[in-house]
């Protein structure tokens, strides 16, 4: 046996000594299947030394005794009259991606062909016949093509394109195949082999051993010509089986699981007496012979646990004999999918937690915590596609472009017992718009990205965000470039964490997320296993979500924004009276009002958090922002001042006040501890509120452990001001630590253990960090403001001109998602110089900056102690923290 030419059977391996290289992809991987032990087709390879310099004088001894070795295994003989065992020729490239074609049937000649056709029928036999002819043409063309006879090369391209039609293939040598009408099949297989003979060397259809050996000899020519024999291609010769060749047949394709829920399920069909599944209605795999099914389970989930992924199998069962075909990666899968595998070889001890915790890229984990589209419901729906993600997701609902105009239908909804999905269509979302954000399935929006104001509001309340810069919106229609629908429309929105985002007319058919089912919660405890020190907090301005997040693994509420409290609709107005009235007595009831409902907001989050640490974020929105927008708005806000009194107050002067109120810049203006020098009586309506829910708390014997943190310092002045107050001549303020023990006092409540901080959000803060800690127990930086003031850019604005600067590479990435480098620069100068003053000081990251994986290692190596998300990203941190950890530990 000539030494480059190697036998592979479920028996017999090809030896480890062998250069895998010698093989070619193909073979390498027909190896490797039957190195498993699996019911696969025997064969052999002629490897990349001898491929391209075939002489079949000196080999076809060879060829005919291992063809004898094959038959025997599969039960057939090859140039056999009666039942012919037929062949495929793989062209076993080196090279991933190749175009050599599919060369299948090497056996059908004059004498055999009517034995086949009694098996499987005249019109497969031709079938096959034709396709046989069609590979061959190919390698022919390739030959005239390198030979340069074009005159006969494109003759050749002419019968392919004429295969083709009749093939019903389309494809390179027939780009107008949909255009053109089919070639009819008029002639027996036999009439075609005399047709096309011509094109072969002599004797190609006379008998099956002159066919295979004319064969290699002609694709070993193309080799030799095009590769100039630099010995990179192997060929690889296998017996070929047939699922409708005899009753007992079939053929069929599973994955080793559920590609989508990660049931340990066969999931694929099978389909009777079919050679394959194109044209076929299949059963399903489950349905299959129960020897066969049982055979099928053991074959997949050996693949399982020596892959460690999920796979695709193909087989065909011939005269009631299972044979594989092929086993290969699945790459449309699921995270699930994914995660359940992992899960389960973890448990039986086939991979290490590590590996579990290794294979994910956080990001994914996206897909498992937001609704998805299931993809057939939407393949007949309008639609249109682009935008930048805000959110990930899917969501349904009517549309409305008003924040009060989705209110009311929601009420309407509500009160009818009707669909109460909706989804907010705005050309850009404000503080006053997060109510609807909140009640809705998700928000489409044209100005802003990722760090836009709706994005950031929809990834904290867990709802769907698409930025549409083509969204136009006149009166109540709107548009996305020729897609259009009305206000009360039902719209479809798709924002996949990768890949094109589309809006779809009308409704799509949802797959609900189920952490506990999905593997989800299993997966987050195993995660936190690897979490040392550093760890991860929530953003959460409402029990519901601090909830949500600590069932996601956090470890506390890293920032709570109380602004947000005063939006909901029984207080905004309240908000209003407190900030517009000229008379003390009212502003003082109403920020008595305010007081109770602060306080209610506090206990609930804090009752949720016992025993972690909350970090209540004292209000920071300029003032602007809640004041009528609009003359609904307008009316309502008069409507709830005149209840109870004699004269209605005058439009125009409340007008005049909102006026006094604006700000050219507010972002840089008049917000955060800036309010508190202003109005002291805010902050301290809200600390008062923070400390009667935390002494409620303790005497239920609930551990509450608040983190006050004032907003938006720029010097060490501001925060002691704020923190411990000031007596001046003629006027005196009162400190957070002065208000806490007067309070105490009054309500004779037990002392408790508090902390007073503030976000790093300036420059100047940053730089300040080591004078500011002499005044606050924990910073936390916000690094939406930081790199804003850092950079000077808006996070609203930006999307206008980055792709300007990003064609010209003049700033890599987004900022608002992947930190910037001066603004980590500003991170670690702030907790340095913080940590020589105060050795113990805290620190911590807040904002979407901390769910993404391209920053957690950062803030580990600066010596951070947490970072703080939405509950929806908190799992995506955990999951980046604890790669860390492990890629720290050198596993």
């Amino acid at each position: 046996m000539d030494n480059r030419i190697y036998f592979f059977s479920k028996k017999d391996v090809i030896p480890q000594k062998v250069a895998p290289e010698r093989l070619g992809i193909r073979g390498r991987l027909a190896n490797e299947f039957a190195g498993l032990g699996f019911p696969i087709l025997p064969g052999f390879i002629l490897d990349t030394y001898i491929a391209s310099e075939i002489d079949t004088k000196a080999i076809k001894k060879d060829i005919n005794t291992l063809l004898e070795k094959c038959g025997s295994i599969i039960g057939k003989i090859y140039g056999d009259t009666k039942n012919p065992m037929l062949l495929k020729v793989v062209i076993s490239s080196n090279l991933a991606i190749t175009t050599y074609p599919t060369l299948h049937n090497f056996g059908l000649v004059k004498p055999a062909i009517e034995g086949f056709a009694k098996w499987v029928g005249e019109d497969f036999a031709t079938h096959e016949v034709l396709f046989l002819v069609r590979g061959m043409l190919k390698i022919e063309e390739r030959i005239r093509e390198l030979e340069a006879k074009p005159k006969e090369q494109e003759k050749i391209a002419s019968e392919l394109k004429r295969l083709d039609l009749m093939l019903g293939i389309s494809g390179p040598s027939n780009e107008l195949h949909e255009k053109q009408e089919p070639v009819p099949i008029d002639k027996s297989a036999a009439g075609y082999m005399d047709e096309y003979a011509k094109y072969f060397p002599e004797g190609f259809f006379d008998d099956a051993e002159s066919q295979i050996l004319i064969t290699l000899s002609e694709i070993s020519k193309m080799l030799q010509m095009d590769d100039q024999n630099d010995r990179d291609t192997a060929l690889l010769i296998q017996p070929m089986v047939y699922g409708n060749y005899g009753k007992d047949s079939c053929s069929g394709d599973y994955f080793s699981r559920n590609v989508i829920t990660g049931e340990k399920k066969l999931q694929g069909a099978f389909f009777r007496g079919k050679f394959n599944q194109l044209g076929a209605s299949g059963q399903d795999i489950g349905k299959i012979d129960a020897a066969h099914l049982k055979e099928l389970e053991k074959i997949a989930w050996t693949l399982e646990d020596k892959f460690k992924e999920i796979r695709y199998i193909r087989f065909t069962v011939e005269n009631g004999k299972l044979w594989l075909i092929e086993q290969r990666p699945v790459d449309q899968k699921s995270t699930q999918a994914d995660i359940k595998l992992l899960l389960d070889l973890a448990k039986r001890k086939i991979i290490g937690n590590a590996d579990v915790i290794k294979a994910i890229d956080p990001l994914r984990l996206n897909e498992m915590l937001h609704p998805v589209i299931n993809p057939p419901s939407a393949k007949a729906l309008k639609s249109w596609k682009g935008g930048i993600a805000g959110a990930p997701g899917a969501a349904i609902g009517r549309v409305y472009f008003s924040t009060s105009a989705l209110l009311d239908a929601e009420k309407r909804a509500h009160q009818k017992g009707e669909d109460d999905r909706f989804i907010l269509v705005l050309i850009s979302s404000f503080a006053g718009d997060v109510k609807a954000i909140e009640v809705s399935t998700g928000v489409l929006t044209a100005e802003g990205g990722y760090s836009a104001h709706a994005s950031v509001v929809a990834r904290q309340y867990g709802k769907v965000s698409l930025v549409a810069p083509d969204l136009k919106i006149k009166g109540s229609k709107a548009s996305l470039g020729d897609f259009s629908f009305s206000e009360g429309d039902y719209i479809t929105i798709n924002v996949p964490f990768y890949g094109e985002s589309t809006v779809y007319e009308g409704c799509a058919e949802l797959i609900e997320p189920d952490p506990k089912e999905s593997g989800l919660m299993d997966f987050i405890t195993l995660t936190k296993t690897f979490l040392k020190k550093f760890h991860v907090r929530c953003n959460a301005d409402t029990p519901r979500d601090a909830a949500l997040a600590l069932s996601f693994g956090a470890d506390g509420v890293g920032l709570c924004r109380t602004e947000h409290m005063f939006f909901k609709a029984e207080r905004i107005n309240v908000f209003r009276e407190m900030l517009l009235s000229d008379d003390p007595g009212e502003r003082k009831k109403a920020l008595d009002k305010l007081q109770v409902m602060q306080r209610d907001d506090f206990y609930s989050i804090m009752k949720v958090m016992a025993g972690k640490g909350v970090t209540i974020r004292l209000l920071d929105s300029p003032l602007h922002e809640f004041m009528p927008h609009n003359d609904e708005e307008m009316a309502g806000y008069i409507a709830h001042v005149a209840k109870g009194k004699s004269t209605k107050p005058s439009r125009a002067a409340i007008l005049a006040r909102i006026e006094a109120l604006h700000e050219f810049n507010p972002m840089l203006g008049h917000r955060g501890c800036r309010i508190a020098v202003s109005y002291p009586e805010i902050y301290a309506m809200q600390i008062k509120a923070i400390f009667e829910a935390a002494y409620k708390l303790n005497a239920e014997k609930i551990d509450a452990r608040p983190e006050i943190m004032v907003p938006i310092v720029m010097n060490a002045s501001e925060l002691k001001l704020i923190a411990y107050g000031k007596k001046i001549e003629g006027s005196n303020y009162i400190g957070i630590v002065d208000i806490e023990e007067n309070l105490r006092k009054e309500k004779k409540a037990k002392e408790l253990e508090y902390q007073i901080g503030t976000m790093i959000e300036l420059p100047a803060a940053a730089l300040g960090a080591g004078e500011i800690a002499k005044y606050g127990r924990f910073f936390s930086f916000g690094t939406n403001d930081l790199t804003q003031t850092t950079l000077g850019i808006s996070r609203d604005d930006f999307t206008a001109f980055m792709p300007d600067y990003t064609l010209f590479d003049l700033i890599q990435g987004n900022p608002f998602s992947t930190l910037d480098p001066r603004v980590k620069e500003l991170i670690g100068i702030a907790t340095e110089r913080g940590r020589l003053t105060r050795p113990d000081l805290v620190c911590g990251l807040c904002g979407e900056h901390g769910a993404n994986p391209a920053n957690i290692r950062f803030c580990m190596d600066a010596g951070l102690n947490y970072v703080s998300c939405s509950p929806y990203s908190v799992p995506i941190a955990l999951l980046g923290i604890a790669q860390a950890e492990i890629e720290r530990d050198g596993n």
